[in-house]
């Protein structure tokens, strides 16, 4: 599995079925910051826009997209835009 999985243009039903409205929500202003992730994460981003620093590869992620994170992935947050997302660790 890659470091970071992005799907766009989930419908409503998938969300629903994923369990994805039932999730908490996170939110974060516009920043920077280092991150590790000790469990598997998979979010849904309402809003917002952030750039995902990997040592050789940069991601965007923004409002509509799915993304799941990988175990172990060492990152650097960067928030372009004001971001809000229902998350998951498992």
């Amino acid at each position: 599995m890659e470091n970071i999985k992005v799907e766009k243009k989930l419908s409503p039903e998938v969300l629903k079925k994923r369990g994805v409205f039932d999730w908490p929500i996170w939110e974060k202003e516009i920043s920077k910051f280092p991150w590790v992730y000790t469990q598997k994460e998979e979010c849904y981003i309402i809003e917002g826009k952030a750039e995902i620093i990997m040592e050789n590869e940069i991601v965007v992620i923004k409002a509509g997209d799915f993304v799941t994170f990988k175990k172990g992935l060492e990152c650097t947050w960067n928030i372009i835009a004001d971001i809000k997302k229902h998350y998951n660790f498992s």
